[in-house]
């Protein structure tokens, strides 16, 4: 087994889950840690080597295999173009990038090169959600009638909640639909094996105006500041979208940032001419089976019950509960593997984070003309 040597870009939340996600793989060393502010604490922290506040030094210097970007949303393309130039393979949190134009150039690039990357659409790499993609392709549901579900958080109900994600200078001009809504289309379009082509979107802002704390305050973290400023907001809290699929399936999602309660729950309904499939993050590990004439069933996680490709993402035995950090295991591994060894895997791949970008723009469009738009 190769080893391979990895930098991460970013130490928030998601650059800690990288870190530790890569570490249990077993051939990847984690080498550089790249931040801007405290990198040198964060490093001794998260017991990483070297320590760097430019990207183009640690990969200059320390030459690795792949970097991992997990850094604000208006940093991914510079960071990944700069890499891909080097010849250093790429790991990028969704979205790919914040214009449809910086994708296409960086899969363009990518190509010329002969480098690899993947956008971190880790949902499709749950074992149940990836037995769901199996039953469907294998034509276990038959003829796919609809598609719908949600993608809901909480984390901004009130006024006083900030992240740099509000702003649109860091996150691009969508918000709900960048951060969350990316995540739900990609998975609704990987389960079914089918484009959305047409989409008609709404969107609503709860709160034109917030109270940005003076002090930083970490993504999900409650903001305890006596003093704010105030902060314009001009992307959305909520989107709501309804859609159309190439095989003639219609569909429905809502994506938001203020449903109180909910944590962070995406679900997927899929119902077809033999069977409905229903999955939610909340209770991961079960897959509800809906029939008409016979009782309905639940599909517990279990290796041996599973189709050949879903059973081995399962890492721990039947009744061993898998999540989050589980997730990105599977798509790193499928990832690191990939670059040995050529074959079919089921990470989403540079063309898969533009064909998101494309979707999240004609979600913005639509939502701006009021109208139903093509996606083709």
């Amino acid at each position: 087994m190769k080893q391979y040597r990895a930098a991460v870009i970013g130490a928030g939340f998601i650059g800690s889950v990288h870190t530790e996600m890569l570490r249990r793989l077993g051939n990847v060393e984690v080498c550089a840690l790249c931040d801007a502010v405290d990198v040198e604490k964060k490093a001794v922290a998260m017991n990483i080597p070297h320590a760097y506040s430019d990207y183009r030094a640690l990969i200059d210097e320390e030459k690795p295999d792949v970097i991992h970007i997990c850094t604000p949303n208006n940093t991914h393309y510079d960071i990944a173009k700069y890499a891909i130039e080097k010849g250093v393979h790429i790991v990028c949190e969704k979205p790919f990038t914040t214009t449809v134009e910086e994708a296409q150039e960086l899969v363009n690039l990518a190509k010329e090169k002969g480098i690899k990357g993947v956008v971190n659409f880790h949902n499709r790499l749950y074992p149940m959600v990836n037995e769901m993609h199996r039953a469907v392709a294998d034509g276990e549901v038959g003829d796919v009638f609809s598609v719908h579900g949600e993608y809901v958080q909480d984390w901004l109900l009130y006024d006083t909640d900030y992240s740099w994600r509000l702003e649109k200078d860091q996150a691009g001009k969508t918000r709900a639909v960048a951060d969350i809504g990316s995540h739900w289309v990609d998975l609704a379009e990987f389960v079914t094996g089918q484009k959305i082509v047409r989409i008609n979107a709404d969107f609503k802002t709860v709160y034109p105006v917030r109270k940005k704390p003076l002090k930083k305050v970490e993504t999900f973290q409650k903001a305890e500041a006596a003093e704010y400023e105030d902060l314009p907001i001009d992307t959305e809290d909520i989107a709501v979208i309804m859609f159309e699929t190439e095989g003639g399936a219609v569909g429905t999602a809502i994506f938001s940032m203020v449903t109180a309660g909910r944590k962070n729950t995406t679900t997927l309904h899929i119902a077809g001419s033999r069977k409905s499939l229903s999955w939610t993050s909340e209770d991961l590990n079960d897959l509800w089976i809906g029939y008409r004439d016979k009782p309905n069933e639940i599909l517990t996680k279990d290796a041996s019950l599973m189709h050949a490709g879903p059973a081995k993402l399962a890492s721990y035995p039947s009744g061993h509960i898998e999540g989050f950090p589980d997730a990105f295991k599977n798509v790193f591994r499928q990832f690191y593997t990939s670059l040995e060894v050529p074959g079919d895997y089921d990470y989403a791949g540079l063309e898969d984070g533009l064909r998101d970008m494309v979707l999240c723009d004609k979600i913005f469009e639509s939502a701006q003309k009021k109208c139903w738009v093509e996606t083709r």
